[in-house]
């Protein structure tokens, strides 16, 4: 029934609409054009532009009787000195160019100058073809016109002319002749009010309306050669915290943040939405820049209001391309690259590693017994016999130096004045570094194939309704080692490099085995990285499919101004994976003959290993999201001063998981809210602007279910203010924005904990089992909580307050500078402690409102933008992010040692021990504080007494170092061209960020650990005892007191990296035009090409993930061709 209603009103609105857009009748005499204007409004439903106020002043007089658009126009003006054209719904009233005079055919005007005809071609700054552009000689005799592919012909009679280039909506540019023959000309687009716009929360606004708190960015200042959108935003957009940890084909996400983390909940980054849908950073990484039309990101509570309680850190908007009216416009790029480490973990030589072994037995233990003789020694540095003293290089074993990826986009746009589409298609393949064994029939080394497919098709159903189909799919396809990229890299530094080979040749003896004889020592139990990397493979398999209608319907002929827009998406996710593997036969080192150098090997799992393939499941995940979507819109000026906007928005989104693991998890997850915005600009110089947004959620009880968060904002342009003239040429722009409002977050907890007014409670708890009966042989489970359920748990609150400054100077230079202060409160934490008068058990989660946190920074980008003649041009562009945050209120005992305390300290933030250095000898170790960390004595480490109480115990434990996350994120580049040539550079760094070299993880010979070079070359020693060197005394066995988290372990995070260059090459239009090519460009280019920091020992952006899969350093080729 209410589908029929609503059909039944869609149809009427139909009819209604295309009624008032067929015909227009009327009748003037002598009435200003602007007058006039609002008739035809009112009867066709375009919308009007009149370019100044001579054009809107212009008396008309016509009479007209159902007349289409075309013979309207055309009467009304008739006679006068004015063009019209209709585009995009809009119909555009400008002045017409002065007359051009045909071409002279007299005598020449010089007398040493016989006349010359000019011809070239005339392109936008993306280099597609501009139509219709005026050419005229400054001297006024010619003139000319570009053809539809941008082509002009034009006679001159002065070898020292100056031409001039015109267009509506491009910079008009002069260029002398110089006796040439031949110039094509590349336009700068001139910013106007008709369209610079910003796209906003569920639509876009004027950029000289926004009062918020948006940072927007050119897609193809994103572009980078690699696979992953996300590793190009650090440093490139002024307010967000980005960095990245790894390397690894499928793994290697950056971490992204908007003004930092000021939350303790599970959801600490953005929402993404992608053409309004949201989506998860995967999804973002595999986004191509060649779809992407715009990229925002939206700051404030102003600019985040309407989404809600999923807006509150933040939101990344993207929207992808569409379809233009005009013939097939095909696209195509093709890029191969080879990519390398930055920087590899160096560990030391074999021999030194057994003379160091021994060394950490002897100096623990001057009675031990040492595990590399001298004889294993002297025959490893003879390279008697590779098998009998080994000496492997684990990371040269399983990697190569580098390997090779591509990639590739093809893309089509085009359409007419009912339809318009834009295809798109996206094959990627990224290799791992990981070597194979050809004696398996299988592939170990990662490989990644990303496709992804895009149709977005629009529809005009009449001049007021419009109709969009927007279907996308990306999808993964992962081949790997069972244990991943960063699993390998990791088991490299846990193996020893001289106790077994990777494997044993096949002998006489083992002449028909059907396996590879892998090597290992003792009863089997060792790390064998080789083994592990060849021994099988991992396949998943991730799918991402949406499909999504729009309608939009103008509602002007009921009010000016007002439109409708409805949208529905449904979006499939899925994920398996699968283990293919068998088990290794493992080998060791039987009887050798040092005389005739032979061998023999023992076969140590001859019931454990197999010749087959065995196989395991893994993850199934299956996610189904339904999202709707309502908005009516009103925008409307009355007396071209007062402009006045309002937006309404319905959302709803339901979300169900299968194979989610327990019964809450299995319902559906639902969210839905309303939300609106209020705006009013007066003359072009102050704006003013209300959003509220009035959220649900599933996750609270009935009193706290729903929350309003609403938000204001002002802004005051003043260079728009007529005192202001006199500097307009220099100052071209000068605004203050400011807003504050409240926004609110219901993804606080564990993402699993549905309903937290719920208690978690396990029915049949095994562990408490009570037994009954007269022998006792009769038993039932117990209850246990695991969480209680507290029904004054509500949204989690942050207020947040931004000041905005926007100045440009001379139409080239761009300062944007936002301060913002944010305060956040009701953040769920568990209680710390619980009176046991109350009677709960005390294992069980208590939660509750508790936590406060404030934040506050600033984002800073400036950006220069300059056509200096035809032949070159200059962009340059810096943004500066500093975000900190602190804890206002924690949940903690009363410490009479302020230091232990949460309070006032960034959220981030480690807490550890002051190491002083390391101790000299047995007396220094006795005259100390003792350390109640185990065993230690002369070269360990010796901790700062905080407290001054005579000991070092955890209360000695104190704020150390920066936040693990970086304060302060940076970036800038510049780029310039000559002609075809164009060349850019982008550096971007970050600061204020510490990080914990992994002691334990590094501690070498521990389980037969690996040993980086820099420890053995820098520790203490009988030898050399060093107060200050990176490691303490050597060990054979865990040292406890050595791997605390302290200062001796921590590092500077700071560093700057020459992130992207890249030199590329437009092939001139006469050679391409012959091969059926409209351009083709070719380019070349890096990332992460050169790193400075004071940190040598990996690529210090990894942090303390160093033994892991480490960032490429990628040189790229590639193609950009156009039909």
């Amino acid at each position: 029934m209410k589908l029929a209603v609503l059909l039944t009103v869609f149809t009427i609105l139909q009819a209604a609409a295309a009624s008032y857009a067929q015909r227009i009748t009327l009748k003037v005499t002598n009435m200003p054009l602007s007058k006039a204007m609002d008739q035809v409004y009112a009867q066709s439903g375009y919308q009007v532009f009149l370019n100044g106020k001579d054009v809107a002043q212009a008396k008309v007089t016509a009479n007209l009787l159902n007349a289409s658009i075309e013979e309207a126009m055309d009467k009304l003006l008739d006679g006068l000195s004015l063009s019209w054209k209709l585009k995009d719904n809009t119909i555009i009233i400008k002045q017409k160019a002065a007359p051009m005079k045909l071409p002279a055919m007299t005598k020449p005007v010089e007398e040493d100058w016989q006349q010359k005809e000019v011809r070239g071609k005339v392109t936008d700054q993306a280099g597609q073809p501009v139509a219709g552009v005026t050419i005229r000689m400054k001297s006024g005799l010619n003139g000319a016109t570009t053809d539809s592919l941008g082509n002009y012909r034009l006679p001159i009679d002065h070898a020292n002319d100056v031409l001039t280039f015109s267009m509506v909506g491009f910079k008009v540019q002069e260029i002398p002749v110089n006796n040439r023959q031949r110039i094509d000309v590349t336009l700068e687009e001139e910013k106007s009010d008709l369209d610079e716009v910003v796209v906003v929360a569920f639509g876009t606004q004027k950029k000289k309306e926004v009062v918020g708190s948006i940072t927007t960015i050119t897609p193809s200042e994103l572009k980078i050669p690699s696979s992953n959108l996300t590793t190009a935003l650090a440093g490139r957009l002024a307010g967000v915290i980005a960095y990245q940890r790894s390397g690894e084909p499928g793994a290697d996400n950056a971490d992204f943040f908007i003004r930092g983390v000021t939350t303790f909940g599970y959801k600490k980054d953005p929402l993404i939405l992608i053409d309004g849908i949201e989506l998860t950073t995967t999804d973002l990484s595999r986004m191509q820049v060649d779809d992407i039309a715009s990229f925002s990101i939206l700051k404030d509570a102003t600019s985040t209001a309407l989404y809600g309680a999923r807006g509150a850190n933040g939101v990344i908007l993207i929207t992808t391309k569409e379809g233009v009216e005009g013939k097939a416009k095909v696209s195509l790029r093709l890029e191969n690259s080879i990519s390398s480490a930055t920087n590899n973990v160096e560990f030391t030589d074999p021999i030194t590693y057994m003379r160091l072994g021994n060394e950490a037995v002897l100096t623990r233990n001057p009675l031990g017994q040492f595990p590399y003789p001298e004889e294993k020694i002297d025959n490893t540095i003879a390279g008697t016999n590779p098998y009998v003293y080994p000496a492997t290089d684990w990371r040269k074993t399983l990697f190569k130096d580098y390997t090779m990826n591509q990639r590739g986009n093809f893309n089509v746009t085009g359409g007419g004045k009912v339809a318009q589409y834009y295809l798109a298609a996206t094959m990627n393949r990224d290799n791992g570094v990981l070597k194979v064994d050809k004696r398996n029939n299988f592939n170990n080394n990662i490989r990644l194939n990303t496709y992804s497919m895009r149709s977005n098709v629009t529809i005009n159903l009449t001049n007021t309704t419009q109709v969009a189909v927007r279907l996308s799919g990306t999808f993964d396809g992962y081949n790997g080692p069972l244990d991943g990229g960063t699993g390998m890299y990791k088991k490299v530094a846990y193996s020893n490099p001289v106790l077994f080979p990777a494997y044993y040749p096949v002998d006489d003896a083992n002449k028909f085995v059907q396996h590879i004889m892998f090597g290992n020592y003792g009863d089997g139990g060792y790390i064998n990285p080789y083994a592990d990397m060849v021994k099988g493979y991992k396949e998943y398999t991730r799918s991402n499919i949406l499909a999504q209608f729009e309608v939009k319907q103008n509602l002007d002929f009921v009010t000016k101004g007002l439109s409708l827009q409805a949208l529905f998406n449904t979006t499939r996710t899925n994920y398996f994976d699968v283990r293919r593997f068998y088990n290794p036969f493992w080998y060791t080192l039987g009887n050798y003959d040092k005389y005739t150098n032979q061998f023999t090997t023992t076969l140590l799992n001859p019931n454990g290993g197999t010749e087959y393939l065995s196989y395991s499941e893994g993850l199934k995940q299956i996610t189904a999201t339904t999202y709707i979507q309502g908005t009516l819109n009103y925008n409307r000026t009355f007396s071209e001063k007062h402009t006045v906007g309002a937006l309404l928005v319905y959302l709803m989104n339901d979300q169900l998981k299968a194979n989610a693991g327990s019964l809450q998890l299995s319902l559906p997850r639902r969210n839905l809210g309303i939300s609106g915005r209020l705006s009013y600009g007066y003359d072009n110089r102050y704006f003013f602007e209300y959003d509220f947004g009035y959220n649900g959620t599933e996750r609270f009880s009935k009193a706290h279910r729903f929350g309003y968060f609403p938000s204001v904002g002002a802004a005051w342009t003043i260079s728009n203010e007529p005192f202001f003239k006199p500097w307009a040429n220099t100052v071209t722009n000068l605004k203050i924005r400011g807003t504050y409002g409240k926004v609110g977050n219901d993804a606080i907890g564990n993402e699993d904990e549905r309903f937290l007014y719920l208690a978690d409670v396990n029915m049949n708890d095994a562990t408490r089992t009570s037994v009954f009966g007269t022998d006792l042989n009769y038993g039932r489970s117990g209850i246990f909580i695991n969480r209680y359920g507290n029904d004054q748990i509500t949204w989690e609150e942050a207020l947040k307050t931004n000041i905005g400054f926007e100045l440009s100077l001379w139409n080239k230079l761009n300062i944007l500078l936002d301060l913002y202060k944010e305060k956040r409160s009701n953040i769920l934490m568990n209680r710390a402690s619980i009176p046991a008068s109350m009677g709960l058990l005390n294992n069980a989660d208590i939660q509750a409102n508790l936590g406060k946190a404030s934040a506050k920074g600033f984002d800073l980008s400036v950006d220069y933008n300059q056509t200096i003649n035809n032949d070159w041009w200059v962009q340059a562009r810096a943004n500066l992010t500093y975000a900190t945050n602190k804890f206002e209120e924690y949940d903690e005992p009363d410490y009479s040692d302020t230091y232990l305390s949460h309070v006032g300290q960034p959220i981030n933030q480690k807490w550890g021990y002051i190491a002083e250095r390391l101790f000299a000898d047995d007396a220094d170790v006795k005259n100390s504080p003792p350390q109640s960390f185990g065993e230690y004595g002369a070269g360990d480490i010796k901790y700062h007494d905080v407290n001054g109480d005579g000991q070092i115990t955890t209360r000695d434990r104190v704020p150390i170092g920066y936040p693990t996350s970086p304060e302060i994120v940076h970036g800038f580049g510049f780029s310039f061209g000559y002609k075809s040539l164009d060349v850019s550079a982008f550096f971007q760094g970050l600061s204020r960020e510490s990080f914990w070299v992994d002691a334990d993880s590094t501690a070498p010979f521990v389980n037969d650990r690996a040993l980086l070079k820099v420890y053995a070359d820098d520790h203490w020693s009988e030898q050399n005892r060093d107060l200050y060197a990176i490691w303490p005394r050597l060990s054979a066995r865990p040292i406890a007191n050595n791997t605390l988290i302290s200062t001796w372990f921590m590092r500077n995070g700071a560093f700057l990296r020459l992130k992207n260059v890249e030199v590329g090459y437009t092939l001139p239009a006469k050679l391409t035009k012959r091969i059926a090519i409209e351009k083709a460009r070719l380019y070349v280019n890096g990332m992460n090409l050169f790193l400075w920091s004071r940190f040598k020992l990996w690529d210090v952006e990894m942090g303390g993930n160093g033994l892991g899969y480490p960032l490429q350093r990628v040189i790229n080729m590639g193609v950009q061709l156009s039909f």
